[in-house]
Parts: C-alpha cells; sequence; structure tokens
C-alpha cells in the first residue's frame, strides 16, 4: 500500500459549461444542526443531543477570464428567469497519475455572487473571475 497526502492543485471541475479549467475551489463546508431536548423527569440537567439538519456551505470557484467567454454571467443572468438554470457540478480530486481520488456530488447549483477581475495596471497577474455558488446539498465519496 502506498500511502501518502494527496495534493490540492489537481482537480477538475464538471460544471456543465465550457470546458475551461478553475484555478481555486473553496468552501466545501458540510455540518449537522444539533437539536437539543431536555424534559422535567430527566434525571441529570444535561440535554439529549441528536443530529438535526444537514448545512451546505457556498462554494467558491475561481478561474481565468478569457476572451469571448461570457458563460458565467450569462449563466448568473439565467438564474433570475430560470428555474431550470441550476445545475449538477461535480468537482473532482485527482491523483499524482489524472485518477479521480474523491468526489464531491453538488446538487442544484447556481451562480449568486458573480465577482469580476480586479484590475491594476501595476500589475501583470491573470484575470480572475469569482463564482459564489449556492447549492442544495452535496456528498463526497472515495473512488
Amino acid at each position: 500500500m502506498n500511502a501518502y497526502i494527496l495534493s490540492t492543485f489537481r482537480f477538475e471541475v464538471a460544471w456543465g459549461g465550457t470546458k475551461i479549467g478553475f484555478s481555486e475551489v473553496s468552501g466545501m463546508n458540510f455540518e449537522t444542526d444539533v437539536v437539543e431536548y431536555q424534559h422535567g423527569a430527566m434525571p441529570e440537567s444535561v440535554p439529549m443531543k441528536s443530529p438535526g439538519k444537514p448545512k451546505y456551505s457556498d462554494i467558491t470557484l475561481k478561474r481565468g477570464i478569457f476572451k469571448n467567454d461570457n458563460e458565467a454571467y450569462v449563466w448568473f443572468n439565467s438564474i433570475k428567469t430560470n428555474e431550470n438554470a441550476r445545475r449538477d457540478i461535480t468537482i473532482t480530486l485527482l491523483d499524482q497519475n489524472q485518477e479521480p481520488v474523491m468526489v464531491w456530488e453538488v446538487r442544484k447549483a447556481w451562480v449568486s455572487k458573480l465577482e469580476s477581475a480586479s484590475l491594476n495596471a501595476a500589475s501583470s497577474d491573470a484575470a480572475i473571475e469569482t463564482m459564489t455558488v449556492v447549492n442544495e446539498g452535496y456528498s463526497q465519496r472515495m473512488v
């Protein structure tokens, strides 16, 4: 068995759009609400705790801006008038051989915020746009 920690720089994002890579994916956090219950006949004054509803955070996607590519903006605008504009997104972590190791399946995602590149005449950095994507949950699985 070859055990090693995976690097974070090998990944793919399938978002139902143009085949342009993303430079960063962040914010894939999930947690469960805690439901507390206590009744008067409990011998201890400590409430029972049970898992409640799951919560899935917004996901941030960053990618380079390319000439003649306005797809993120079109997607952002389409959700205002079209409920069917939501997309499932698949985020895949790859190993050193570009083989899938872990997959996140994001359900019914849509862009809630689109941030264009910061422009700076004193910089030669790449123009990067940032999308905040809300969703109705996601799952994580090892491949």
